[in-house]
């Protein structure tokens, strides 16, 4: 999944990184640096900014202070090549409801430029037999299995997931687990924002406060 180019070192760099979201600011001074295989869990209660830390991260937030460096050049001075390396699974479906589960899928194969067929991500998430449906006849768990299976379209060194695992009973969950262990053995790394006590090995944690 997170196919290393040749000669080109994958490591995400976060220096003195500071967010604002309104009037507040949400955190300052964080830093990581995360390579390929590794993953970043991020913890703190709701409104520390782990949703917004992840968004930054996936350049739908500016940050307030501080660089982003991928691959050892700062995010800013080539932003499409970077958001073509990454994935990111926010909280919304991203689903349109009137739209067949499958064809949903073909809508973000087409935006993305799978290489993989919409069938096997369908299938490697449990959802074939919810192909054909309406995607509003879906239940909250399969919703988040069809996040899932958006991740699976194309191979990216770098997934960006906020609650991976909400709305999914424990075989889903299995699942989602089972995912994020094939993408760093193939060399992706991952940041994870999880309000469950998810079981992911070798993680690094990293604590979010309660702003400022």
């Amino acid at each position: 999944m997170g196919t290393k180019p040749r000669g080109i070192e994958q490591v995400l760099i976060a220096q003195d990184l500071a967010c604002r979201r309104a009037e507040r600011l949400l955190f300052r001074n964080l830093n990581f640096t995360l390579g390929s295989g590794q993953a970043l869990l991020l913890r703190g209660p709701n409104g520390s900014g782990k949703s917004s830390l992840l968004r930054l991260l996936a350049g739908l937030l500016p940050p307030e202070e501080g660089t982003l460096s991928w691959r050892g050049r700062p995010v800013s001075t080539d932003r499409a090549q970077y958001r073509g390396d990454l994935a990111y699974l926010g909280h919304l479906d991203a689903l349109k409801p009137q739209l067949l589960v499958r064809e949903n899928l073909d809508f973000w194969a087409k935006l993305i430029g799978a290489t993989v067929p919409v069938e096997n991500a369908l299938a490697k998430v449990g959802l074939t037999a919810c192909a054909e449906f309406p995607a509003q006849q879906l239940s909250a768990g399969q919703r988040r299995r069809f996040g899932l299976a958006r991740l699976l379209l194309k191979p990216v060194p770098i997934w960006l997931l906020d609650e991976p695992s909400t709305a999914l009973d424990a075989a889903g969950q299995k699942l989602a687990l089972d995912l994020i262990a094939r993408h760093r053995a193939a060399g992706g790394l991952a940041v994870i924002s999880s309000h469950d006590d998810l079981a992911i090995p070798q993680a690094t944690s990293l604590q979010l406060g309660g702003g400022s």
